[in-house]
């Protein structure tokens, strides 16, 4: 027989997560003392215990029910930590830390919700799967565009122009590579002139091209838009679900019109893999737009993640505020 896997809380699972993120947040500083050589020893076992921290699997429980959760993402992230190279490893770093807080935030949610909403064991196990396996939670990393990566690939090949150091005279050394490094740096100039001037205007009719597909097809929150819905396309929506009485869903629906809205304004930018609290992030600096903002986002994730029951109140509530946001 096979041993039973024990399951853990809902709040060991959410510390074993906080411990991650301040451990890969770590890995963004480097000491003024550290050499490479320390901070690679640094860096492996801090990679081994965030693996030590999250296995592959685990089974949690939360509110008398058990489920799976599958960190093989995240582990499959520290394995290209350890081998990409130092030019790529900050942005990657980056990514992963994110991703890993978006999750946590959410955990914090889930834990600080109780089981005052969770009428039987299948119920609240629904919800926590739904609300950990949503879209905007998979965050991706991304890649280098073409530009960046013709940039990259140019200067690894000045780089190896270079005259590699030989065992020459002292007299003659300073003069021939400081003429070799002028003659090399002239070539290159010439090279890259040459190379954004073929390349450039073909990258930026491709960029351009890439934005209006972005246009026609918006994810936001998890929710795919279709390619000519607009806010107010969405509030309406939102209406019909509060006269149905799906109080919940229609506040959703209202907040991603509010954040559909606010995109086309130009006050922040939309992405698949951005969460509410990065939307929320994007306007700490406008003052009272933010504070607006921030009371629609706290009902927001009080009735839809933290699965409170919403009544009619509410819903007036949130319609009332979204109208005072947008006239801001």
């Amino acid at each position: 027989m096979f041993p039973s896997v024990q399951a853990i809380p809902v709040n060991e699972y959410h510390k074993q997560l906080r411990q991650a993120v301040t451990a890969l947040d770590t890995l963004a500083q480097v000491n003024e003392t550290e050499d490479a050589t320390a901070y690679e020893a640094r860096r492996d076992q801090t990679l081994s215990g965030v693996r030590d921290l999250l296995p592959p699997s685990e089974t949690v429980e939360w509110n008398g029910a058990t489920f799976n959760v599958d960190n093989s993402w995240l582990l499959q992230e520290l394995d290209k930590l350890k081998a990409t190279s130092i030019s790529e490893r900050a942005g990657l770093l980056q990514a992963t830390t994110e991703r890993l807080q978006a999750i946590e935030e959410r955990v914090a949610e889930i834990e600080n919700a109780g089981s005052n909403h969770a009428t039987n064991k299948t119920e609240a196990s629904r919800k926590l799967a739904e609300i950990l396996q949503r879209p905007e939670y998979a965050r991706k990393v991304q890649r280098d565009s073409a530009l960046e990566r013709l940039v990259n690939q140019f200067f690894k090949w000045l780089q190896n122009l270079f005259p590699k150091p030989r065992a020459v005279s002292p007299g003659t050394a300073g003069l021939f590579s400081q003429v070799a490094q002028v003659l090399v740096i002239l070539l290159a100039l010439g090279v890259l002139a040459f190379v954004v001037k073929l390349f450039l205007p073909r990258l930026l009719r491709s960029r351009g091209s890439k934005k209006k597909e972005k246009t026609k097809a918006r994810i936001v929150l998890g929710e795919k838009l279709e390619p000519d819905q607009s806010a107010v396309d969405l509030l309406a929506e939102a209406e019909v679900l509060a006269r149905r009485g799906e109080l919940r869903a229609a506040i959703r629906k209202a907040y991603i019109a509010l954040l559909v809205e606010l995109g086309d304004r130009k006050v922040i930018s939309l992405a698949q893999y951005k969460t509410n609290r990065d939307y929320l992030r994007a306007v700490r600096e406008m003052q009272p737009l933010y504070q607006n903002v921030k009371q629609l986002t706290d009902s927001f994730e009080r009735h839809w993640y933290g699965l409170a029951y919403a009544t009619e109140t509410d819903w007036l509530a949130f319609r009332s505020g979204y109208d005072q946001t947008l006239r801001r």
